[in-house]
Formats: C-alpha cells, sequence, structure tokens
C-alpha cells in the first residue's frame, strides 16, 4: 500500500496533535476554513461534577480524584472474585421487643410487620469452625465474616448500631449468631 498525504492533510493532522495556545474548553478555528479541530481533551464534559445522595453537585477539591469517597459502596472491600472460599448459609430474622400488653390486650401499635422490628438476628452456619477462627466486622449497612474456610459479605438490609451488638457462637450446631439494633429514621412513629 501506498500512503501519500497531500500538504492540507498533513497540515490537519499537526493542527489536532498540537495544543492550542487557548484555554482547555475552548475550541480553536482551523485558519483554512470555518471547520473546528477536535483534540482529546475536548471529548467529555469540561469538567467532573459529583452528584450526592440529594443531586446536589459537589465540585470535586481535588482535580486529581477520580471518585468521591461516598461513591464507593460500604463493604466493596470485601468483594473479591479470586478468593476461593465458599460463603455459608446464612438466614436473616427480625425481632421484637412485646410484652403481654402488645400480645393480649394490643395496646400498642406494633404488628408483625418488620417496620415494627427493633433488632436484626442474623445465623450463620459454619460447620467445622470454632469461634477463635472467626473475624467479625460489623458496619452500619455491612457486615463482614473471615474465617480460614468461609467468607461472608453481606449488604444489610436496614442500618443498624455498629457499635452495640451481640454475637454468639454455638458450639453444639456451629452456629453464630449476630444480634443488632437497627437504626431507622422513623423509628419514634412506630414505637409511639
Amino acid at each position: 500500500m501506498d500512503f501519500t498525504f497531500s500538504v492540507n492533510q498533513l497540515q490537519a493532522l499537526s493542527n489536532l496533535l498540537t495544543h492550542p495556545e487557548q484555554e482547555e474548553g475552548e475550541l480553536e478555528e482551523r485558519p483554512d476554513g470555518g471547520a473546528i479541530a477536535l483534540q482529546p481533551g475536548h471529548i467529555g464534559p469540561p469538567k467532573r461534577l459529583n452528584h450526592t445522595a440529594d443531586c446536589s453537585i459537589v465540585e470535586p477539591t481535588d482535580v486529581k480524584t477520580i471518585w468521591v469517597e461516598d461513591d464507593v459502596p460500604e463493604g466493596s472491600e470485601y468483594e473479591d472474585i479470586w478468593d476461593t472460599r465458599q460463603q455459608p448459609e446464612y438466614e436473616v430474622l427480625f425481632k421484637q421487643r412485646v410484652g403481654t400488653e402488645d400480645v393480649f390486650l394490643g395496646m400498642s401499635r406494633k404488628d408483625g410487620s418488620t417496620a415494627c422490628c427493633e433488632d436484626m438476628v442474623i445465623r450463620i452456619n459454619l460447620p467445622g469452625c470454632k469461634s477463635a477462627d472467626l473475624t467479625l466486622d460489623v458496619k452500619e449497612r455491612f457486615l463482614g465474616l473471615r474465617s480460614s474456610v468461609y467468607k461472608l459479605g453481606l449488604h444489610l438490609p436496614h442500618p443498624v448500631d455498629s457499635k452495640n451488638g451481640k454475637a454468639e457462637f454455638h458450639a453444639d450446631s456451629h452456629t453464630l449468631q449476630v444480634t443488632l439494633t437497627m437504626k431507622r429514621d422513623f423509628d419514634f412513629i412506630n414505637f409511639a
């Protein structure tokens, strides 16, 4: 194949590859006509804007950052596709604190729904494990469990109080039971 280029084609290629003296967001007019010379920096939006959960725009403080820390979901550091440890069987249960006046007389507004539950109970079956082999990490919306055989990364359905919880390991059934108090915005309405 014979590659021959005209002078105009070489000039257009040179204009495309050279950095203009103008600001990055402005486009340059070509001297030989009305066409616009585009460069790789002109592709996409002129600058990155970050959106928060309430759809307000947050300007990045450091121009070298490629994401905001809030964009990374909690617990994503545990998601490793190359980890060959198996995921144990688990179940998520909800628990209410009720008295006789709630059950027999119906004096409070509690019903059987999860909206009226105060605690979340997670039962994890770990056959062949001992309590000393387990590492448990609880965050507001994530529960991480590690052992030499098992790995569990569980995104919780409701935010929980990660500082106050209870974990019990039942050696006879090799079951770990984690009880966490849920934090919800409208609990004062449900439990009034």
